[in-house]
């Protein structure tokens, strides 16, 4: 239950501190709102010529521009899954300069967090899971992450990527790239080729004809594994049993003949990642925009089809081509979305929410990942979450120290992270993971014990009071800059100071309140 001082609070300062949230127009600080700009700083590039045509072909008015409190926190979230630190969100308020987002975008891909937050991702649409029923076991788990990892570190471009998964061959522990075939539910050639085109060409083959669904197989058909010595190793390899060359069929019906001693998936592999493939680069594109943008320009990301088009074929045709043109560097097309006006607009719709997010007229609210929210909560309590997994051997047991976005394995988890919708990693299916809000998980922001004693105990709030020489105010906008990175607005102070005149408790106690009121609001829940 929520305990006395909480639901005096909730009655008093809470509406005003968190019904304000996500409602306005705005300010860098201070002002009565803060959540978008006059102006914009940069100019639009060919994504906001291509939006803006379809906007005005539909009648419909785009966002302003978010206000710089917005972006920072904005972009922090989206690029390495991390909130700003209080002194980031202040310096970057206090930089002059005209090009400071384009230099903060390109200071945090070069982070680590943004490898640490993007092989979250990645072990997502890759099925990363040592349990049933996708099996990797532990050791395989580690090891695959750790490839991931290092491969998003380096910036390896994209189609590289892909082939090295798509052409592999070993050890589930000495190359872990091999995973990929064993992270997959069957290991019949049909499993196989669905996984392959739901990964690397964002389409569902229970779509297609049973005649193509089988040309497709027929390239994974060779595809063999058998057991060592070694305790949960399994090798991956190519069965060397035909002795003649095979016919095959492309996707895109193009014929092929394969001899005896090639690898299929090889020929597979260089069709895929051509620059004229019709399906790799669209699917690469896309999934990204929508990972940005909360919405793929072809929606769901992954269910490419032909009676599913694209909203905005031009723009969806524009970032493939830069794609390609950038020999699939993954940091190019971030920087593009990231620098765009319509990436950087408000959240706040000027009409229709539906088609607006559409067609992208705004920024699209979205609540914080599961694992996100999770660390976001930790760095302002001041403490960590310990995970462990008894099963399947060797037991696990994860660190407090280390953030939640780094969890390699999709067993491993907790009721939090199931509650907020953390995806069990079973298909690879965008859709697995559940962003929506639900009133359990509004429930247990309100009612839990474990978020009351997180603020209560949370050394980074106390030692706010201290720093500021237990100034009410000063505290305030502390608190503020902590959870929402942002100052707080007049009237926000100003509800926030009485509630420290009014509210009887002790000043420790009513700052408790403002810092759980934030922590129980959408602005803090979602990404806008």
């Amino acid at each position: 239950m929520v305990v006395g001082k909480k639901l005096t609070f909730a009655a008093g300062v809470l509406p005003v501190l968190v019904l304000t949230a996500l409602s306005a127009t705005a300010g860098e600080s201070g002002r009565a709102n803060p959540f978008e700009a006059g102006t914009w700083s940069q100019p639009a590039s060919f994504i906001d010529s291509c939006v803006l045509a379809a906007l005005r072909k539909n009648g419909i008015e785009p966002a302003p521009p978010c206000s710089g409190a917005v972006f920072v926190r904005r972009v922090y979230l989206d690029v390495i899954g991390t909130l700003p630190e209080p002194a980031e969100v202040v310096a970057f308020l206090a930089d002059q300069r005209a090009d400071k987002r384009a230099a903060l975008i390109d200071a945090l891909l070069k982070r680590d967090e943004f490898a640490d937050y993007w092989s979250l991702k990645w072990c997502d649409l890759l099925r990363v899971k040592a349990e049933f029923p996708i099996n990797l076991w532990p050791n395989a788990v580690q090891a695959y992450h750790r490839w991931i990892l290092q491969e998003l570190r380096d910036n390896r471009p994209y189609d590289q990527f892909a082939r090295a998964l798509l052409t592999s061959s070993g050890s589930n522990f000495l190359d872990p790239q091999v995973n990929f075939y064993r992270a997959v539910q069957g290991r019949d050639p049909s499993s196989i080729a669905a996984a392959v085109a739901l990964t690397f060409m964002g389409t569902r083959l229970d779509s297609w004809p049973d005649a193509r669904r089988a040309e497709m197989a027929a390239f994974f058909s060779r595809v063999a594994y058998k057991k060592t010595a070694e305790w949960k190793e399994e090798i991956v390899y190519l069965d060397p049993a035909p002795a003649k060359a095979m016919d095959a069929v492309l996707p895109d019906g193009t014929k092929v003949r394969i001899p005896a001693d090639v690898d299929p998936r090889a020929i597979f592999a260089d069709w895929l990642i051509r620059p004229d493939n019709p399906w790799f680069a669209r699917n690469t594109a896309n999934r990204v925009w929508s990972w940005l943008l909360g919405r793929g320009i072809i929606h769901e990301p992954d269910d490419i089809r032909p009676d599913n088009p694209p909203s905005d074929p031009e723009l969806l045709a524009g970032l493939e081509r830069e794609l390609v043109s950038s020999q699939y560097d993954l940091h190019h097309l971030f920087r593009l979305i990231l620098n765009s006006q319509t990436y950087q607009q408000s959240s706040i719709s000027k009409g229709d929410p539906a088609p607006a997010d559409a067609l992208f007229a705004r920024y699209t609210v979205r609540r914080l990942d599961a694992e996100v929210l999770q660390d976001a909560l930790c760095a302002i309590f001041g403490t960590g979450v310990e995970y462990s997994s008894q099963i399947p051997e060797p037991f696990a047991f994860i660190p407090t120290t280390q953030r939640s976005i780094l969890l390699a394995d999709g067993s491993i988890t907790s009721p939090f992270l199931e509650m907020f919708g953390r995806p069990p990693r079973d298909t690879g299916l965008e859709s697995e993971r559940n962003n929506l809000p639900s009133g359990g998980q509004l429930m247990y922001l309100l009612n839990s014990s474990a978020v009351l004693h997180g603020i209560e105990r949370s050394p980074r709030l106390a030692g706010i009071l201290r720093r500021v020489n237990w100034r009410r105010g000063d505290a305030v906008r502390q608190v503020y800059l902590l959870i929402l990175s942002r100052y707080p607005t007049e009237a926000e102070a100003e509800a926030a100071e009485n509630n420290f005149r009014t509210s009887g408790l002790n000043v420790k106690q009513a700052l408790d309140d403002v810092a759980w009121a934030l922590v129980n609001s959408k602005e803090f829940l979602f990404r806008h």
